[in-house]
């Protein structure tokens, strides 16, 4: 079974930046690709970022030129680095993986964006 370890939330001012981490870890074999997914209060989940094991990328458009997602392989984690934030990315932030044929969530780190 795979665990996925969220960190890096919290509350941030308008222009503000955040780094994300997500460390997987337990029975991970084949990963095809991480990344985060949000969900903003009644709004539906949508896609942020994600990397392929190839390294290949892909993100919102709404965050392009934003936000930066890379990966340690060798740490099966994760990064979102999240710059010149705004209050339309509050929402609560969700690890993925994608891997031996399954896609795994984590719990959920809270981003806020706020003065």
């Amino acid at each position: 079974q795979v665990q996925l370890v969220e960190s890096g939330g919290g509350l941030v001012q308008p222009g503000g930046s955040l780094r994300l981490s997500c460390a997987a870890s337990g029975r991970v074999f084949s990963i095809v690709s991480m990344g985060w997914d949000r969900q903003a209060p009644g709004k539906q989940r949508e896609l942020v970022a994600s990397i392929t094991s190839d390294g290949i990328t892909n993100a919102a458009d709404s965050v392009k030129g934003r936000f930066t997602i890379s990966r340690d392989s060798f740490k099966n984690t994760v990064y979102l680095q999240m710059n010149s934030l705004r209050p339309e990315d509050t929402a609560v932030y969700y690890c993925t993986l994608l891997a031996d044929g399954t896609v795994t969530r984590g719990q959920g780190t809270q981003v806020t964006v706020s003065s």
